[in-house]
């Protein structure tokens, strides 16, 4: 399990780096040395710190002009966090594959400022190497821990390992990998960048016709340790992982309207309390099934201001609005879960 892997990693040897061209950077040093204590989190949790392996991924709030909504964005962060979810990964909800230059800046100082103290912000970066590489001056310069990397394709096993091994270097931090296509690392990879520091765990995103059953994920485990793999596709398929392949946690769109609901999952796999965590994964499963059906990201984005969280504002390109007619049943969907949430936080 997590706590028996020790305490927080660190690259086991110093990068060396070619010069700092990316954009912004004098911005950046203005705001960081302007506030030396920025009030996230500015080291990742050591595994053994705390329970609540849940990684709440949310959408991001833009205005009506295709800005950053500041008030929005802080809404849903407060919503999350009030549930117990201190642990955020901006990636693909909040469209993370289109971001770039000034407005990935812009975007990592917001949430940089948003963050409660002990939440731990996980921005992604790429997909493509030259994005990474951009990347990680920005995120090095703003402090955050670590970052994932969004799959890319086409890609192979060996030049991953390696961009993951130069993403990390570049950074100064190990990287979060994210898995998403069968085989897209190898085995043995794996295990060497997490015993050298350059991965701090690999988000596992495949879901497999048999989530219990996953010979690729059961290679993976077998490399690396449950302790450094957590479930990538929310609860739909968190039990079926973390009871067979005893992964350490899971990542969750829909947790950002139900934050409680889903840690309270967590609780209840990790107490072997079957039945309730049958109970509560029934809970998310109307919305899970809706997003698969439109789409997990505009679905998600669609219906957190409908509900009653936070309104999303637009998507923006390459991605687009849902009409609100194709909405109604993903929004019945997230107000009954919104619902069921309120109750079992007592109101």
């Amino acid at each position: 399990g997590p706590a028996a892997e020790g305490g927080r990693l660190g690259m086991t040897r110093a990068a060396t780096l070619p010069a700092d061209t990316s954009l912004d950077r004098s911005r950046r040093l203005e705001v960081n040395g302007a506030a030396k204590e920025l009030a996230m989190r500015t080291t990742a949790p050591r595994f053994d710190e705390t329970d609540r392996w849940v990684f709440a991924v949310p959408p991001l709030a833009r205005t009506a002009d295709g800005g950053l909504d500041r008030a929005a964005n802080e809404r849903m962060i407060r919503h999350i966090e009030a549930g117990g979810l201190t642990m955020m990964m901006y990636g693909g909800n909040a469209n993370f594959y289109h971001l770039a230059g000034r407005d990935y800046a812009a975007t990592l100082e917001l949430l940089a400022a948003l963050a409660g103290k002990e939440t731990w912000m996980i921005p992604a970066a790429g997909p493509d190497f030259g994005k990474l590489m951009e990347a990680a001056p920005v995120l090095r310069d703003l402090r955050f821990p670590s970052a994932m990397m969004l799959p890319a394709a086409p890609t192979t096993q060996a030049g991953v390992a390696r961009g993951a091994r130069l993403f990390a270097e570049r950074l100064r931090a190990p990287v979060i990998l994210y898995v998403k296509a069968p085989n897209y690392l190898d085995t043995a990879d794996a295990r060497r960048l997490i015993a050298d520091g350059a991965v701090l765990f690999i988000k596992y995103g495949i879901i497999a016709a048999d989530p219990a059953s996953d010979p690729y994920l059961a290679r993976l485990v077998d490399a690396v340790g449950p302790g450094r793999i957590v479930s990538g596709s929310g609860e739909i398929v968190a039990m079926a992982h973390l009871r067979k392949h005893k992964l350490f946690g899971f990542t969750t769109g829909c947790g950002c309207i139900a934050p409680s609901s889903s840690l309270a999952l967590l609780r209840a796999i990790r107490a072997g309390d079957w039945s309730e965590a049958e109970r509560l994964e029934a809970t998310f499963a109307p919305l899970e099934r809706e997003r698969e059906r439109l789409g997990p990201i505009p679905s998600l984005h669609g219906v957190m201001g409908k509900c009653g969280v936070a309104e999303m504002g637009p998507l923006q390109p390459l991605l687009s609005d849902l009409p609100e007619t194709a909405l109604t049943d993903s929004v019945r969907a997230a107000r009954e879960l919104l619902a069921f949430e309120r109750n079992l936080a007592g109101g």
